[in-house]
């Protein structure tokens, strides 16, 4: 679809449907519904969802709770990510979303409405584990130019310095030394390809390993330094 007033006649089909009577451009609204004593319905029309689609959006609930946007039907490889997004954000906003496809048909993925998030303990526990276990703010509010700096990452660049300083370790004892309880899984795992095992539960560090400190040094201070 190249032109916004493609997507009118099939949004007009299907309100009037449902028994709107609908005109095009009323005031500052792409599309109104007006269905006896019912409070009008409200669509805007955009080739594209755009930030400025929900503002406007959103100001046309000032007049009405039956908003909708309305857009084509995006394909290609990111389509479904795009829709389930979009999706989510006309839901918080209660707001409804149709799209209309190339053919005509049009869908009404969801209707305006009041949302209410459910909120996931599980994940909730798991967000403040991770807060708890970093040392410092190392990301400083956002992605640093090194990248995002996880607890993860702090425990391995701890075990990492150790090995730098004491060289080939038993996991116990990097463990013992960095206060890290995971330390021995922590190398065996390798997830980041620092560390070589050099025999059972003894590890050192590699090359890579000690460009990581070098790259990451910003980002991890010394637990037992730390209190």
């Amino acid at each position: 679809m190249e032109r916004e007033s493609e997507l009118y006649a099939p949004v007009k089909a299907l309100l009037e449907k449902q028994g709107y009577m609908v005109k095009g451009e009323v005031g500052a609204a792409d599309m109104v519904g007006v269905r006896g004593d019912d409070a009008p319905v409200i669509v805007e029309l955009k080739l594209r969802i755009t930030l400025s689609l929900y503002h406007q959006a959103c100001t046309r609930l000032r007049l009405t709770d039956h908003v909708y946007i309305a857009v084509p039907k995006p394909s290609g490889k990111l389509a479904r990510r795009a829709l389930k997004d979009n999706l989510t954000m006309c839901r918080r906003l209660g707001l409804g979303f149709i799209v209309v496809l190339a053919d005509g048909r049009v869908e009404v993925l969801c209707d305006p409405g009041p949302f209410k998030p459910r909120q996931t303990k599980a994940k909730t526990a798991r967000l403040l584990r991770e807060f708890h276990a970093l040392r410092g703010d190392p990301n400083e509010g956002g992605a640093t130019r090194h990248g995002i700096v996880t607890a993860y990452r702090q425990d391995a660049l701890a075990c990492a310095a150790y090995l730098a300083e004491q060289g080939a370790s038993r996991g116990r004892d990097v463990s013992k030394a960095t206060q890290i309880t995971r330390a021995t899984q922590v190398m065996r795992d390798n997830h980041y390809g620092w560390f070589d095992k050099v025999s059972v539960g003894v590890y050192a560090l590699n090359d890579a390993g000690h460009a990581g400190l070098t790259h990451w040094a910003h980002s991890w201070e010394d637990p037992a330094e730390a209190e």
